[in-house]
């Protein structure tokens, strides 16, 4: 490949429909108000620059990432690419591992954890025991895979994609994660970001029907580890 026209740009995964690209922790997956730079107009212009397309570039966001969070973003490159693995999220047939740093050692060190989470005007969630109005049901498990002085860090399956979910059911059962102060934690991170990284992301490919696994590693030196 060519040299890029964005150095930061770590691209997974490419072919023809779909481009799969880590995010770096305190970037927007997809522009918003603000008018900043999102990850989606980095790799539109590493696109139109390798290829030298003419014109508007076509990419599809089929799923986001929370801003302070890092780790594999899949974006489509054709329309039926953007359709069908919208129609996978949608399903929940995609399968989505995300690494934690959390404050303490959750007991038991595996479980699988089902809340009810409600997302408020204050952009956060609120987490209830049992179904509750205007809540939805949120899934996860995680199983302990390191324990550090104050620390461990987690592998977390989600079954569901609730807003702020793996951080908010963290902080609900006692142990939220580092860096997260929305969340109640203790601890802080450079320039506002959260020790959680989207790890590994699994789905079909969209024409060829192909299993794809796609993973990132942690950026664990940026967690103080």
């Amino acid at each position: 490949m060519n040299s890029l026209p964005d150095p930061s740009l770590d691209i997974l995964y490419i072919d023809n429909h779909l481009i799969a690209v880590r995010k770096p922790a305190g970037m927007l997956t997809q522009q918003d108000d603000s008018g900043e730079s999102s990850l989606m107009d980095h790799v539109k212009d590493w696109i139109k620059t390798e290829y030298k397309k003419p014109g508007k570039v076509f990419l599809g966001l089929v799923h986001r990432l929370d801003r302070p969070v890092s780790g594999v973003v899949v974006f489509a490159r054709t329309s039926k690419g953007a359709s069908r693995l919208s129609e996978q999220f949608r399903q929940k047939t995609t399968k989505k591992i995300y690494r934690a740093l959390v404050e303490g050692t959750p007991d038991p060190r595996k479980n699988h954890l089902t809340h009810y989470l409600r997302k408020e005007k204050t952009f956060k969630a609120t987490v209830f025991p049992r179904p509750t109005p205007n809540a939805s049901e949120a899934v996860l498990d995680y199983e302990v895979i390191k324990t550090l002085s104050n620390t461990s860090l987690l592998d977390i399956h989600l079954h569901t994609g609730r807003f702020h979910q793996i951080r908010a059911q963290l902080s609900f059962i006692g142990h939220p994660i580092v860096g997260d102060k929305k969340y109640g934690a203790h601890s802080m991170l450079p320039d506002g970001k959260i020790a959680l990284h989207a790890l590994r992301l699994i789905f079909k490919h969209p024409t060829s029907k192909e299993e794809i696994s796609i993973e990132c590693p942690p950026p664990h030196s940026a967690w103080g580890q």
